[in-house]
């Protein structure tokens, strides 16, 4: 500092002080500012007092070690909570306290962190100030998690008090909730809460902070998996008043596809229609067999711009969510159900990709424009289904010929080329929860899947692939959709677990996706078909979104992204910006240098995706489990799909729910967990429980608040029975069920043996 006194010059000003402590990168004890002034001795003493003086009048702060630093700062070493990155990419985090206006807070790239940090994390960081306004960070160490939000149900105990009952299946405990952080909360509502600090005997504490209605409600189900996963749900003023003052797109700027009959088909319960196709056979006489391909995509990129409060908003959902009673959409409704839904008969703005194939399927080239087009027809899956099967209704009928023939016949194609390549074709049921006007389950079922539903899907892949590749050619960043190979000892661990079932999977010093298609298919004629589609999956890798191009496994593609879908996924809005750019297609595409950030945002939408699957997933299990809380007693048939040190879990056949027989309601027994087997062997009678060995249970208890399910072994029932057929009995005083493999049973009955408990 300029004005530093040297040996013998008066002591520095409060304003020089004031001027150096709020300088400084990181709060300064007396020892540093004596140093920068050169003060030495006696001379201390005034500096102290002139310290204490700035500290009463409000000027600096005190902190931890009695260091200094400008009213509001943090301190050096602070404890952080991950907020996750922002729009451009970098990672933010916010004082643990919670206390005041939080700072922005840049947390540096940590390497070494395995998983990568996200939000929610919390972690003990130094600091560094950039600027009156933020600071930098740097990890010290990655702290355990802290139940910061509960959601749960309020009720009543005994003495009083209140309780919370949270919500997530693996809460162990309650949290007691004092009268004067209740704000008037009655039994049975679900709340919003808030756990507070401190080590008090007994129960945790918590705060409520906000009540959400009735846990008996119809739509509580899915409004308890919104708070417990934490999806945002509204939108700000300033991104609803963007999308209603939003206008319809016109002409100029774009090709003229109105004359093309596009069509959209979506399931009968879609709530966007953000995709339309059209094919028709190629005249090039060269092509003899093929066919010319369209692929529209809802313009989303024309309304959201990179920055706006849209594209904010946006960003922090990820994507939409969807459940049985509705949908929390990643664009508000003026968008995402108006002028991007591909609505027929209405003018609307596309990116579309127009692609040529030859006869087997093979894509010859491809070209992007932006366009204007008009849907001919909104068609569902059954409906093109039962046109292609020969019976099309009102709707479908005037486009047999014209569009659904060749859509077909250009499937068909796409179809080769797939079986070709070698994809991997996994075949699992999908719930699908059946609601009546008052939102309550009338009965769950299977969705069935037909050609109709494989037709879209090898479009929009066809689609996706034109534009990594063109983007690549266009040297633009690329959000792609990776899928990496399997890791080895997963796959050697279930290669030695379907050779007990008398299936093969090949060996090869590469693995492919066709070694698992030849293995279903083997399994397709055993009765472990359902269970060996579950196993190949469970050894699979997760699919992220990342700019490193990986490749994806499950495709058998060299390079694919998401195009398809921007009003529902922010990847898809990414990869239309980047076309648009790299195309020059117009206003909206990727700023310059946007593609630096890209890696820290496909960490975020990747972990979105991970939270919209399990937030949907939890609700279908909580409206499955309120079904079934009407049928206790019940006896369903099932499969076990599940085996664990702490019980089996079996899937009923009638509703996909998975529900959990705990170890100690099995015959007595001490079990040991053969993990490699994926079964539980008694010790003593040597009953073995088996992965996908078929079963009868009871239903015992289904909690619709949490979506928890427990049942219990039967033998010697009949399906939709209650309360017939004896429980599994101790070894020794009954037949063990027909179902169950036992070995070296013995005769005589004695002491009775440990059992493991649930754990």
């Amino acid at each position: 500092m300029a004005d530093r006194r040297g040996k013998g010059d008066r002591l520095p000003t409060r304003q020089q002080i004031l001027e150096f402590i709020r300088g400084s990168e990181v709060p300064v004890g007396k020892r540093e500012i004596a140093r920068a002034f050169g003060i030495k001795g006696a001379e201390r003493i005034p500096l102290k007092a002139m310290l204490k003086e700035l500290e009463q009048a409000g000027e600096v702060d005190r902190g931890r070690h009695r260091r200094m630093a400008r009213p509001g700062s943090l301190p050096e070493v602070s404890v952080l909570d991950v907020l996750g990155p922002d729009a451009d990419g970098e990672l933010l985090a916010a004082p643990a306290t919670g206390e005041g206006a939080a700072p922005r807070i840049f947390l540096l790239p940590d390497r070494m962190a395995k998983p990568a940090l996200a939000k929610g994390d919390r972690v003990l960081a130094r600091l560094r100030r950039l600027d009156a306004e933020s600071y930098e960070a740097k990890v010290i160490r990655r702290l355990p998690a802290v139940p910061a939000r509960i959601v749960g149900v309020f009720e009543r105990a005994a003495d009083g008090s209140g309780r919370i009952r949270p919500a997530g299946k693996r809460a162990r405990s309650e949290f007691r909730v004092a009268s004067a952080n209740a704000v008037g909360a009655r039994p049975g509502e679900i709340v919003l809460a808030q756990a507070l600090p401190g080590r008090q005997l007994g129960l945790p504490q918590a705060r409520i902070v906000e009540r959400l209605g009735h846990h008996a409600g119809p739509r509580s189900a899915s409004l308890l998996s919104i708070y417990e996963h934490d999806i945002p749900n509204v939108f700000d003023g300033e991104a609803e008043a963007l999308a209603s003052a939003a206008e319809p797109v016109g002409l100029s700027g774009r090709t003229d596809l109105r004359r093309l009959p596009l069509v959209t088909i979506d399931g009968e319960d879609a709530r966007d229609f953000d995709d339309a196709v059209h094919a028709a056979p190629d005249e090039d006489p060269k092509n003899p067999g093929g066919f010319v391909l369209t692929v529209a995509i809802a313009d989303v990129a024309h309304y959201v711009r990179p920055g706006d409060a849209l594209d904010r908003a946006a960003y922090w959902r990820g994507n939409s969510v969807y459940f049985p009673d509705r949908v929390v959409p990643m664009l508000p409704e003026a968008l995402s159900n108006g002028l991007c839904s591909l609505k027929p008969e209405e003018d609307r703005g596309c990116l579309a990709v127009r692609m040529v194939i030859d006869a087997e399927g093979k894509k010859l080239r491809h070209r992007f424009t932006r366009a204007l087009m008009r849907s001919s027809a909104r068609l569902t899956y059954n409906q093109v289904q039962a046109a292609a099967d020969g019976q099309p209704d009102e709707t479908a009928a005037p486009l047999v010929e014209s569009a659904i023939k060749p859509l077909y016949g250009a499937f068909r194609a796409l179809l080769a080329a797939r079986h070709k390549r070698g994809t991997l074709d996994l075949d699992l049921p999908e719930r699908r929860v059946v609601l009546n006007a008052a939102g309550e389950v009338t009965s769950v079922a299977t969705r069935v899947r037909h050609d109709s539903h494989r037709l879209i899907e090898e479009f929009m892949i066809a689609a996706n692939v034109a534009a990594a590749e063109t983007l690549e050619r266009a040297r633009q960043p690329c959000m792609y959709r990776v899928h990496d190979q399997p890791d080895a000892a997963k796959v050697e661990a279930l290669r030695d677990f379907v050779a007990t079932l008398g299936l093969v999977l090949a060996r090869g010093q590469v693995i492919r996706p066709k070694m698992f298609t030849r293995l279903l298919e083997q399994a397709s004629a055993s009765p472990f078909t359902e269970m060996v589609h579950e196993l190949v999956l469970r050894s699979q890798s997760q699919a992220v979104y990342s700019p490193v191009n990986l490749g994806h496994f499950g495709l058998a593609l060299a390079r694919y992204c998401h195009f398809t879908s921007p009003i529902r996924r922010y990847s898809d809005l990414l990869v239309h910006r980047a076309l648009i750019t790299g195309c020059r297609l117009g206003d909206g595409g990727l700023p310059p240098g946007a593609g630096d950030g890209f890696e820290a945002l496909g960490q975020h939408i990747s972990t979105t995706e991970r939270r919209a699957a399990a937030a949907e997933r939890d609700a279908v299990d909580r409206f499955i489990a309120g079904f079934l809380a009407r049928r206790l007693g019940e006896i369903l048939p099932g499969r076990v799909t599940g085996v664990t040190r702490f019980g089996l879990f079996i899937r009923l056949d009638e509703t996909g729910a998975d529900g959990l027989v705990p170890i100690n309601s099995l015959p007595d027994d001490f079990y040991d967990h053969d993990e490699s087997r994926h079964c539980l062997v008694g010790r003593r009678w040597g009953a073995v429980y088996r992965l996908g060995e078929r079963a009868m249970a009871r239903i015992i208890q289904a909690e619709p608040i949490t979506g928890g399910l427990v049942l219990e072994l039967v033998e010697g029932a009949r399906e939709g029975a209650v309360n017939e057929g004896p429980a599994m009995k101790k070894p020794g005083t009954t037949k063990k069920p027909s179902n169950l493999k036992v070995k070296n049973r013995h005769p005589r009955q004695a002491k009775k043996p440990r059992r493991h408990g649930p754990l």
